[in-house]
């Protein structure tokens, strides 16, 4: 026999509560229009009632405290109202009306309990439905205070470490934690003590809380799930009564792992609110630095929290003892994306020629979440093209739409604009072939993509690199501004289609002279200095720790710097402007331009390795 769920019995009579109360509302408002007097009885006003009387129309009348209830000759019924009129009784004697009085008509004495009883039990109606709908979606009035913590069991679907990829070290920290958890002798027996708490912190979409579901895969143990935010609710004290129950509830089944994502939330550093001391998030970050390292010894149970924002949670929450470990999730590297890719492929029908090193070479700084929208996309082309298998064409289109964004077919330039366009892309590509320290060129394409690019040469490196030289900044200024002089040298004129790339080569130069300490006149020397905001959660101003002085030296450095890439752009456009124009013409031809299509255009030039990713776009 199949269990009945207290909950849905409990909501079925509920609802039935409701439609007797609704039915019995509906019958005494029959009873009562069946039984209020004069219901079928026409209704004369004063006035029209002694004009009857006049005519001696009137047979015969009932008199009922103020109602007056007669019949007139053509027997028809009436009914008026009785005001105090003392010549009323003489002229009715004098029209020989018969005369009836009778007292007031009174209820029963059930339809006065009932009608006494009827207000009450509306109210207390009323009050129910509200508690009830207050009390929906698990947020119990009279349980503010308990936590909200999701506790997943063997029957949830798992998640293992043979999910997760690209974290290898991080998975490794892990799975000493779940050694400890499953068998804690070997290392009681080294006097070894199991961390109290794990912080994993990394850029968004690197897998955080993939892992924490995978440590919940793993273990064996009870998990508890919580997002930070669910301990902060409009009531005072409520945050730290949460965290108090959530404790109490992982010490009732330690063995346990507690999971608390974006812990920012609450583990902000304190004296940055508004409200001191006093401020309800503070509160409960108190209440969880007890909980976590207090008098009390939470033995068996392991915090295990994640956030992207470090720099900004309280010191005495990092500290040993609370966070033992904390274990950065980066970025993946080339090994990691080309495993994630694999994660995130397997079961979907590749075709033979789908390469997935390649793939990861020309995914320079994806995230795993990067990489799993990737290879969704390329099936959302494949089926949208009616094909079988995912093919090298549909994974190259998915990393464009990621990377630039989806084409804008109904963006239509005239040939003016898209001329423009390609010497713009062309100077870009141009430079970025002939200096030796530039990223390769992987494609070049005058296609309008995202919100404002109506064209972009996309650059990818060829190895994993962690350090920029001067020389390559300086490279990369003058592929940023070689747009411009493409522009400028063809057309004797400038566009409004540089602006993005003259913003990012300003904030290069200006990098390399305040923070790099890569000014000649300056020297090495980092000025500037940023004031964090830690209750806003970011750095919104910058101390200006230099005088005015100073400041002239930099925007002179500035545009030193600025000018020598232009300068360097230029000449090599000049001396190359027969294969800009060759390489503009394949463009507006072609529209798109790969690698090796470029390659063919430009014979002789030789190829060079880079660092990361680099897209211009006009």
């Amino acid at each position: 026999m199949a269990k009945l769920n207290p909950k849905k019995i409990n909501d079925r009579n509920f609802k039935n509560a409701g439609l007797y109360l609704l039915i019995l509302i509906v019958a005494i408002s029959v009873l009562s229009s069946l039984f209020e007097p004069g219901s079928s009885l026409k209704e004369y006003s004063y006035s029209q009632f002694l004009a009857e009387v006049e005519k001696n129309n009137v047979k015969s009348i009932t008199i009922s405290g103020n109602t007056i209830n007669g019949l007139l000759n053509d027997d028809q019924k009436f009914s008026t109202y009785l005001p105090d009129d003392p010549e009323l009784m003489s002229i009715l004697r004098s029209k020989n009306i018969i005369i009836e009085a009778k007292p007031p008509v009174e209820l029963s004495w059930w339809m006065r309990v009932l009608s006494s009883l009827l207000p009450m039990v509306l109210i207390i109606g009323i009050w129910i439905f509200m508690m009830r709908q207050m009390q929906g979606g698990g947020n119990k009035v009279m349980s503010f205070g308990k936590s909200q913590a999701k506790m997943l069991g063997r029957e949830s679907p798992q998640v293992t470490f043979a999910d997760v990829a690209g974290v290898d070290e991080a998975k490794e920290e892990l799975q000493e934690v779940i050694d400890f958890l499953r068998s804690p002798a070997k290392f009681n027996q080294l006097g070894a003590k199991i961390p109290k708490g794990v912080l994993l912190y990394g850029p968004p979409g690197c897998g955080k809380t993939l892992l924490a579901r995978a440590v919940a895969g793993e273990a064996g143990v009870a998990f508890f799930n919580i997002s930070g935010s669910d301990f902060v609710e409009m009531f005072v004290g409520v945050g730290a009564s949460r965290v108090r129950d959530l404790f109490k509830q992982a010490k009732a089944n330690k063995p346990c792992i507690i999971f608390m994502d974006e812990i920012d939330a609450v583990g902000r550093h304190r004296g940055a609110g508004l409200g001191g001391g006093h401020d309800e998030r503070e509160q409960t970050l108190n209440q969880l630095l007890v909980e976590m390292d207090g008098f009390d010894q939470n033995a068996g149970v392991i915090l295990i929290a994640a956030t992207n924002r470090p720099d900004i949670l309280d010191p005495a929450l990092l500290r040993p003892g609370r966070f033992d470990r904390r274990i950065v999730v980066d970025r993946p590297d080339l090994i990691g994306r080309e495993q994630i890719l694999k994660v995130h492929a397997k079961g979907k029908p590749l075709d033979k020629d789908v390469d997935l090193n390649v793939l990861a070479r020309r995914t320079p700084g994806f995230v795993g979440s990067d990489i799993a929208n990737l290879v969704n996309e390329a099936a959302l082309l494949a089926s949208r093209k009616g094909k079988k298998l995912i093919t090298m064409e549909e994974f190259e289109a998915s990393i464009d739409r990621v990377i630039a964004g989806p084409e804008k077919k109904s963006r239509i330039m005239n040939e003016k604009e898209k001329e423009i366009v390609a010497y713009h892309e062309s100077g870009h590509a141009l430079v970025a072939k002939l200096l030796p320290n530039c990223d390769p060129v992987h494609k070049v394409s005058i296609i309008p993509r995202g919100s404002a690019a109506l064209g972009y040469t996309l650059q990818l490196p060829s190895e994993d690199r962690y350090l920029v030289s001067k020389a390559e900044l300086m490279e990369r200024l003058s592929v940023l501004l070689a747009g411009r002089v493409a522009e400028e040298l063809i057309f004797k004129d400038i566009t409004t289609g540089a602006q993005n790339d003259l913003e990012r080569a300003t904030k290069i130069a200006r990098q390399m002279v305040t923070e790099f300490g890569m000014s000649e006149s300056l020297g090495p020397i980092t000025l500037g200095r940023k004031e964090h905001q830690v209750f806003l959660g970011r750095d919104i101003a910058e101390d200006r720790n230099y005088s005015d002085e100073v400041a002239f030296q930099i925007d002179k450095e500035v545009e030193k710097i600025i000018s020598s890439a232009y300068n360097r752009a230029k000449e090599l456009l000049e001396k190359n402007k027969r294969k800009l124009k060759k390489i503009a013409a394949s463009l507006l031809e072609k529209e798109t331009l790969e690698r090796e299509e470029l390659d063919e255009l430009l014979k002789g030039v030789k190829l060079a390795s880079g660092l990361q990713v680099c897209i211009l776009s006009v």
